[in-house]
């Protein structure tokens, strides 16, 4: 399906790997110049070749910290115009409310909440100028039903999503949409550190929390960055332009829910 974006650019967030790096293979093979960012240059160089061979895109990158104000100059400075932002930041390590003081919620609420929204008002501007652009922020599943051990990102995120279903309203007319993808697990190196977490919680062994994980799970498995990356390709396709606002799960089913 030609999804209608083909030489647009792209800016996506936490592109080296995992769910960034899926949706960013997605967009590229729809035919979309890439900004690619991530802190570990290494990493993010390795990524960015792999893509532009593979889908014969160009693909700019920018090692850096967008939780910080230089972090996301520099980004904006190599795409001051993207039609399209996708917001990824892996989320703070799990715990319990009893070990968060003042330094663990300003983090997560740095990198979760504030950075995608001085991002995404960075860009506004030019998307409503030039009638046209797509917005789609990584959140989690733990904004719809609680993760206790997730606290920390579910609160942050949640101030996101609050943010993000009264921005979208006000900019729908204008051909820009904002939507949220709310990941459940999926096979990446974050569902690595949570099934260590929940081992270590159980006393039972990493294969074991994992196989517990995709028995409560009614796909019976974990996502795939593949499935993922093509659900936000889509949000950034010309076809999404009358899905404004939303949050959508990608779970597998596991948030027991009818809506």
């Amino acid at each position: 399906m030609d999804l209608g974006i083909r030489g647009r650019t792209a800016i996506v967030c936490g592109g080296s790997k995992g769910l960034g790096r899926g949706s960013a293979e997605k967009l590229a093979e729809a035919g979309v110049d890439i900004v690619l960012n991530a802190r570990s240059a290494e990493a993010l160089e390795k990524t960015a070749g792999e893509i532009a061979e593979r889908y014969g895109v160009k693909v700019t990158t920018v090692a850096a910290d967008v939780t910080t104000p230089e972090g996301r100059a520099k980004l904006l400075e190599a795409a001051p115009a993207p039609d399209i932002l996708v917001n990824n930041a892996g989320g703070p390590p799990p715990g319990v409310w009893s070990e968060w003081g003042e330094d663990e919620w300003q983090n997560a609420i740095r990198a979760n909440m504030l950075t995608p929204i001085h991002l995404i008002t960075a860009v506004l501007p030019g998307m409503i100028e030039r009638k046209w652009g797509r917005i789609v922020n990584i959140t989690s599943g733990s904004v719809k039903a609680p993760i206790p051990a997730l606290g920390l990102s579910g609160a942050a995120r949640s101030g996101l999503t609050g943010f993000v279903a009264g921005t979208s309203r006000q900019v729908a007319r204008h051909g820009v949409t904002i939507n949220n993808l709310l990941p459940g697990q999926h096979e990446t190196a974050r569902i690595e550190s949570l099934m260590n977490n929940t081992a270590k919680q159980k006393g039972i062994t990493v294969d074991q929390a994992r196989e517990d994980a995709y028995s409560a799970n009614p796909a019976g498995r974990f996502g795939t960055t593949e499935e993922f990356g093509a659900a936000c390709a889509f949000l950034c396709s010309a076809y999404a332009g009358y899905i404004v606002g939303q949050n959508i799960l990608l779970d597998g089913g596991a948030i027991n829910a009818t809506l």
